[in-house]
């Protein structure tokens, strides 16, 4: 059953026996119409007044995607590769080593520095006392390139052992991963 009904097209006028929309009056710039002059003199334009429309904003032509979800994804770390652990646990043990040597000469300034070896053999001497033989003297252990040499030597035997001891953690992560699976890691894209 079909019937020969027009299609609607914007800017037609309405079809037979539905309302016609009432025809909407501009707004002027400088406020509301302003009444007659015979409105004025008896004080009713003010309750006739109507207020000023906002202007509206034209539609959006393209709508905002919605936000994605975000998305998750579940891995497991089951092998470590231990080439790429013995080289990044050598850099790190590097550079931890120089910080050790270059803390330690800085440190034996700074006391230098604030006289703390004076005051302690000064202290020394005081306790040792003229029978004692010859004074005391810190810096005879203690000088800056004895410092300067157990620093580095103690940077040196830290970077075997930790670049060592890595390998051998990866290697045993490795053993443990085959058994259990290894760790599980959850990644997410925000």
């Amino acid at each position: 059953m079909s019937t020969n009904k027009p299609i609607p097209r914007p800017g037609s006028a309405p079809r037979v026996g539905t309302p016609a929309r009432p025809t909407q009056r501009p707004n002027s710039p400088t406020g509301p119409a302003k009444s007659t002059g015979a409105a004025k003199s008896t004080g009713a334009s003010a309750a006739k007044q109507r207020p000023v429309a906002k202007p509206q904003t034209p539609p959006t032509l393209v709508k905002p995607a919605p936000k994605a979800k975000a998305r998750r994804a579940r891995l497991l770390v089951s092998k470590v590769d231990p080439w790429s652990v013995l080289k990044m646990a050598f850099l790190l043990s590097v550079a931890l080593g120089i910080v050790t040597v270059v803390a330690s000469i800085v440190l034996w300034t700074v006391l230098d520095t604030i006289g703390l070896f004076d005051t302690v053999n000064a202290f020394v001497n005081d306790i040792q006392g003229q029978e004692g033989g010859s004074p005391f003297d810190v810096l005879s252990i203690a000088s800056l390139g004895q410092v300067a040499s157990f620093s580095t030597i103690v940077a040196v035997v830290n970077v075997v052992l930790l670049t060592t001891l890595s390998v051998l953690s990866a290697w045993l992560y490795n053993i443990s991963a085959t058994l259990v699976g290894g760790i599980g890691v959850t990644l997410t894209d925000d």
